[in-house]
């Protein structure tokens, strides 16, 4: 597969009046790139991500995933695609007070049908490759920021999904705890995984994307590729590569 994501002429427009959110977006995304949609408060960064993971409906124009137009999706068949090809990471973690650790990783897993023995083991290996296996039978009220946001890309992975999607991973953490989520969702890319962030933080694009799609009032502004100084100076920095992929 050439292309992982293609939007083509994407328009998305809340009621009748002011201006589109996203308006005739062209964008396409090759398998195993890891990209930074970037832009101000308000730019339509978070809207397209959802018009992508088939959480919103474009109000015109296509989007292919993994060859599949979902914008043609019923809600039904959208919610089963995205839990087989989409992982999800979001600003505030989203996981479930009420269950442990591997218990929200696993969920994503045995809702697409998977046996319950078989997605604890994939949890398990998830949690050790994430370096959070001692937080397995925890809440994640227990948890500190950078520590939820790992059960988080954990939980994201454990379908072994084609796109990795992450809005503001970082956001919510301090400095040195954002650094290490930045350092691992890197680390994923480095191993295969295809990833399209959302972040209005131009060092994060810098070092964790090799490429920097700009939004502007829904339109996209300017389309390029890092320079590599980021990437290059993070991979003589000693981090070892996570492979958390088969």
């Amino acid at each position: 597969m050439d292309t992982l994501i293609r939007l083509s002429d994407l328009t998305k427009r809340y009621g009748n009046d002011g201006q589109p959110a996203v308006r005739g977006v062209q964008l396409t995304v090759g398998p195993g790139e890891a990209i930074a949609i970037m832009g101000p408060s308000g730019s339509g960064k978070s809207t397209l991500l959802n018009l992508i993971a088939g959480l919103d409906r474009p109000t015109g124009g296509t989007v292919t995933v993994a060859g599949e137009r979902i914008d043609r999706l019923s809600e039904t068949a959208v919610a089963r695609f995205r839990r087989a090809k989409i992982g999800m990471i979001f600003q505030f973690f989203n996981l479930l007070d009420d269950l442990t650790v591997v218990d929200n990783v696993m969920l994503p897993a045995q809702l697409a049908g998977m046996p319950r023995k078989r997605a604890w083991s994939r949890a398990a290996e998830l949690l050790e490759a994430l370096r959070i296996e001692s937080h397995r039978d925890a809440y994640p009220a227990r948890l500190s920021g950078g520590e939820r946001q790992r059960v988080a890309i954990a939980r994201a992975l454990v379908n072994r999904p084609a796109l990795l999607l992450a809005d503001e991973p970082t956001g919510a953490l301090d400095s040195a705890a954002g650094e290490q989520i930045g350092h691992l969702l890197l680390d994923l890319n480095r191993s295969g995984q295809s990833l399209v962030l959302v972040t209005h933080n131009p060092g994060l694009a810098a070092k964790y994307a090799s490429r920097a799609v700009e939004l502007v009032d829904g339109q996209i502004t300017r389309d390029r590729g890092d320079d590599g100084i980021g990437r290059a100076d993070l991979a003589a920095s000693g981090e070892h590569e996570l492979d958390a992929r088969p």
